[in-house]
């Protein structure tokens, strides 16, 4: 079966999601974008992640989401081609309003560093040797 898959996670403050991602520089979803949604392409293949204010995707889940103080739901990671550009990451995340959680560093055979968003969302930005 083909299937097209994307990400929902629930955020706090719809405007501030969007807000954090387009300084990021990642390409609004055109055409999906609302007062209740903002909406991402990352990648080379446009994954798509969506941007829910939190009550929309609980009452479209019907459940609670992850408290994102305690634990992780998710982690996605994006490549990236050269160390300055995992520094730059790093810069442009604390720039836009999200925190830098592990510093750029070399680790297991990787160069690399992890962000959260504004709403604890997190991404890791890692160059493999």
């Amino acid at each position: 079966m083909k299937a097209k898959i994307w990400a929902n996670l629930g955020v706090k403050n719809v405007e501030k999601s969007r807000a954090f991602y387009t300084k990021l520089g990642f390409e609004k979803n055109a055409g999906r974008e609302s007062d209740e949604l903002a909406s991402f392409l990352f990648g080379e293949d446009n994954f798509v992640i969506h941007f829910f204010k939190e009550d929309s995707l609980k009452k479209g889940m019907k459940g609670e989401l992850a408290d994102l103080s305690k634990g992780n739901e998710v982690i996605f990671t994006i490549s990236a081609e050269t160390k300055e550009e995992v520094d730059n990451w790093a810069v442009k995340v604390k720039d836009a309003g999200g925190s830098v959680f592990s510093p750029p560093e070399e680790f297991q055979g990787m160069y690399g560093c992890a962000f959260a968003d504004p709403d604890g969302h997190k991404f890791n930005i890692l160059k493999w040797k």
